[in-house]
């Protein structure tokens, strides 16, 4: 199923306002959903009988840096039945105040994406909605900041220790 056929698909079931912008160039083109139809998207392609996006492969954070003023989350999925792949995106406005940029979560369709979705946090500081269990996963509980933002300041030294 070409990426076209996806495209025509979502705006039949869900409707035509819910893919925001189109990413065709490249070598994984891409459909970018408003974030707060993620969910109902990612329902939609695993469960319909002409996709069948069983498994998703990766799910990751990216901060599009300060003057673009988003951050982004991409999806890739994949339709083992059909051997194909897809890769969506979301993106969030944030201002990096103390407010973190928030996406829905998509554990509930997929369970791996409960530890992607848990990397995302801790290291690019995106909170996923309706998550079980977000805590860090890779970085200590108690550490600040999240390395994977372009505006991170890396500390000197953690409890007494230096990391430099």
């Amino acid at each position: 199923m070409l990426i076209e056929d996806v495209r025509n698909l979502i705006c039949e079931h869900i409707g035509d306002d819910v893919i925001v912008a189109e990413e065709l160039l490249g070598l994984q083109p891409a459909l970018v959903i408003k974030t707060n139809m993620i969910r109902e998207v990612c329902f939609l392609l695993r469960d319909h009988e002409q996709t069948w996006f069983d498994f998703l492969s990766c799910l990751s954070g990216v901060d599009n840096g300060i003057q673009a003023g988003t951050f982004a989350v991409v999806y890739h999925l994949a339709s083992i039945p059909y051997k194909t792949q897809l890769t969506l995106k979301v993106v969030v406005p944030n201002d990096r105040g103390t407010t973190l940029p928030v996406v829905p979560s998509v554990g509930t369709i997929w369970k791996t994406a409960e530890w992607h979705e848990r990397e995302a946090f801790d290291l690019v500081g995106i909170f996923f909605d309706g998550h079980p269990d977000l805590r860090r996963i890779l970085l200590p509980d108690d550490w600040e900041g999240y390395p994977l933002r372009k505006d991170y300041q890396e500390a000197e030294m953690y409890h007494g220790i230096s990391i430099q």
